[in-house]
Parts: C-alpha cells; structure tokens; sequence
C-alpha cells in the first residue's frame, strides 16, 4: 500500500511543478524518467512496480504543466522498515534541474519516512555525483559509510558514500 503524501512536504513556492503520491499506475512513467536520470543502470517498469508494491513503501511523481496536460520531470522512490528509512532513489529531468525540485523531493521523503515512523533516513549517492551530494548535505544527511563499485558507468565502477539523515538530531 502506497502511503499518503504529507501535505508538510507540498512547496508552497511559485515553481510551476506539483509533487503528487504516485503508485503503480505511474511504474511506467517513473522507469522512464529514472532511464533518463541514470542511463547508466536503467530500471524497467516492471522493477519499479515490484518496489511500489511492497510495505512502507511510498514514491513521488513532480509534474510540471506542460500546456496539455501534465509533464513528469522527477521522481523520488523511499520506503520505510521498522524505524529506518530509505530513499531508493530520486531524480530531476535535465531540463528541470536547479529549480530546487530536488530538494523538494528530499523534503517529501524525510516527511514520508518520518510519517511512516523513520526515526533515520539512509540513502546512497554515486561518489562521482558533487552536486547531489551537496544538495543531501544541505538537507541534514552526512555520510556514514562507503560502497566501493557500487554504481556502473560506461567507463567502468564508481564508489556510493552511504548518508545518513537522523531525526532525532533535529
């Protein structure tokens, strides 16, 4: 069961694009533009339905009015088991990014998770990746751990710093 989107995580910012609860209808959509986000391990429809099904699990959909109807242009993927969180994985569009959706998306995790119970909220981010590991600072994370060869690249492997977000810091 998809859980609710907390109305806490919706902006009240003049950006042109919704947050939205998303779930398996929206598979599809949101392995597309995770193949657009990470071509370099890209998920098929059918993998991220397997993942909106499960327990504690709840995914994001960021649309932008596109004039006929609504664009997707970031997703985020998280669940929750017991009392950690985990934010699977998260994405703007090319043509999206540095409007703040990402962080946007973040929010709505750490408000998802802590919905669901989270009292911390872990995530891996690609050692190559500067800019999300910015933004994941920024937002409270700091790192906990590394994972040599974790992601793939055209050009071979690339290490992931576990971060880790902890609401009882707050």
């Amino acid at each position: 069961m998809t859980a609710a989107l907390p109305e806490t995580s919706r902006s009240r910012t003049s950006l042109p694009t919704r947050l939205q609860t998303a779930g398996l209808a929206d598979a599809a959509v949101i392995a597309a533009l995770q193949q657009g986000c990470f071509p370099d391990d890209p998920w098929g429809s059918e993998a991220v339905a397997s993942l909106i099904g499960q327990p504690g699990f709840f995914s994001v959909l960021a649309l932008r009015d596109g004039g006929e109807g609504d664009d997707p242009v970031g997703f985020l993927l998280a669940r929750v088991a017991a009392e950690d969180g985990e934010i699977i994985a998260v994405g703007v569009r090319a043509d999206a990014r540095g409007q703040g959706l990402g962080r946007r998306l973040v929010a709505a995790a750490l408000d998802g998770a802590r919905a669901l119970g989270a009292t911390a909220l872990f995530l891996e981010v690609a050692e190559d990746n500067g800019m999300a590991q910015s933004l994941y600072k920024s937002c409270g994370f700091f790192s906990v751990g590394r994972r040599p060869g974790y992601y793939r690249r055209a050009e071979g492997r690339v290490a992931a710093l576990v971060l880790r977000y902890s609401y009882t810091d707050e």
